[in-house]
């Protein structure tokens, strides 16, 4: 379109929804105009941007979502067609959590992470300690490295490390077909199969489990449950359900495979009792063994070099990895300084029961509070060293000693 045909859609007050449609019809000229029009209609001439209403919301979305950013992006599609509306409804549904400063975010398949990175990076930013988006994550999964480990048991009831994975190319849970979601479940299964030794079990669809018989791995803590937070329900992940869920485990129910709950993959390595070490070293061999095994038949995980590996939610970018034990420290949990010991160790505490849980008799589930930035051996680490700190204390106050000068005298690691 010339300019003297601009000038003269601009001299008779064309409305600037339509003076824009008829320039860019002029100028794309579509293989499909009414297709084209359409789309621009909607574009061009919505009055109502469809900013939600964020104005009681508390968490990582709501901080860094503004009107403006919203509008920049709202239009905006994945290749597999996710869109920033589905990328924070659980932060919208969901205004804030009574335990947990949440993310309110999600992603739906790996390009998310990409095409919504005005959103996501300072959500990650924020979330992640600072950790910028021309920053490099570092992978580390050598379990010889670890010193330490193996915990006074009068303390430490048990000993868990768990992380995430996901498989290139199908969509998140948040947006995966019914046949992604199948896709996912034979891919990992197989590879599972291939395990061997101490590793080696069985796989149980979800499908073709008994409530009985489901309740009862619940119990032992191997096994997830349907989807009953609104953050997970508000995400849409439990759609079909049971449909393409299951679970593996070894026969000693020390190694564990989640297939399709919050992420494609979940590996638990757990025991009880408080060797770290050995738990660590189990976990290490199980998913090196059930990468090689997606590599082998074609697939792959979802892996960066700035985000590390990529999961649905954010907040476990990086190595996805939760270490922790159940430890019990009734004197130090009512202690005044228990909630800076834990920041400046980099931990977290939460109920033994998960997230929305309270402790109790005095036993915690302490982690690490990272995930993002550091290795997994610099985390598992992390929580060997943190977790003696702690159990150090709790004798002092068993013994009627104060903690206060040595814990206002710690620094943050």
């Amino acid at each position: 379109m010339s300019n003297a045909e601009k000038q003269y859609l601009a001299e008779n007050k064309i409305p600037d929804c339509i003076n824009n449609l008829i320039i860019q019809l002029v100028d794309v000229q579509p293989s499909n105009p009414k297709q084209f029009m359409a789309n621009l209609l909607l574009e061009q001439c919505d009055t109502d941007p469809g900013y939600p209403d964020l104005t009681h919301h508390n968490n990582w979305m709501a901080k860094c979502l503004t009107p403006e950013l919203y509008d920049k992006l709202k239009n905006k599609r994945t290749p597999s067609g996710f869109t920033l509306d589905g990328a924070i409804q659980t932060g919208v549904d969901n205004p804030g959590h009574p335990f947990i400063f949440t993310v309110g975010a999600v992603a739906g398949d790996e390009e998310s992470y990409e095409v919504f990175a005005d959103l996501f990076d300072p959500i990650i930013e924020g979330r992640h300690g600072g950790f910028k988006k021309n920053d490099k994550h570092k992978t580390d999964m050598d379990h010889t490295k670890i010193t330490g480990g193996d915990f006074d048991e009068k303390y430490v009831l048990s000993s868990r490390v768990r992380t995430g994975r996901s498989i290139r190319g199908l969509g998140l849970p948040p947006h995966c077909t019914r046949k992604e979601r199948r896709d996912v479940e034979k891919i990992i299964v197989e590879a599972c199969k291939t395990l061997t030794g101490d590793l080696s079990g069985t796989y149980y669809p979800l499908k073709d489990l008994t409530d009985e018989q489901h309740e009862e791995k619940i119990k032992e803590h191997i096994m997830f449950d349907k989807p009953t937070s609104p953050l997970l329900n508000s995400s849409r992940m439990a759609r079909d359900w049971p449909d393409g869920r299951g679970i593996f485990h070894n026969e000693a129910k020390t190694m564990i495979v989640w297939i399709n709950e919050e992420d494609h993959a979940r590996v638990i390595s757990m025991q009880p009792g408080g060797n770290m070490k050995q738990v660590f070293e189990r976990f290490c061999v199980a998913i090196n063994a059930v990468e090689s095994a997606v590599k082998a038949k074609g697939s792959g995980f979802m892996h960066n070099d700035h985000l590390g590996y990529i999961l649905t939610c954010p907040s476990n970018l990086g190595t996805g990895l939760r270490a922790g034990v159940h430890v019990k420290i009734p004197l130090l949990s009512v202690n005044p300084k228990f909630k800076s010991v834990l920041k400046k160790l980099r931990l977290q505490s939460r109920g033994t029961g998960g997230v929305d849980t309270a402790a109790e008799g005095g036993v915690f589930d302490i982690s690490n509070a990272d995930r993002l930035g550091f290795s997994e051996v610099d985390l598992v680490q992390l929580v060997i060293n943190g977790v003696n700190q702690m159990i150090e204390f709790e004798k002092q106050l068993e013994q009627g000693q104060s903690i206060d000068e040595e814990a206002d005298a710690m620094k943050q690691l």
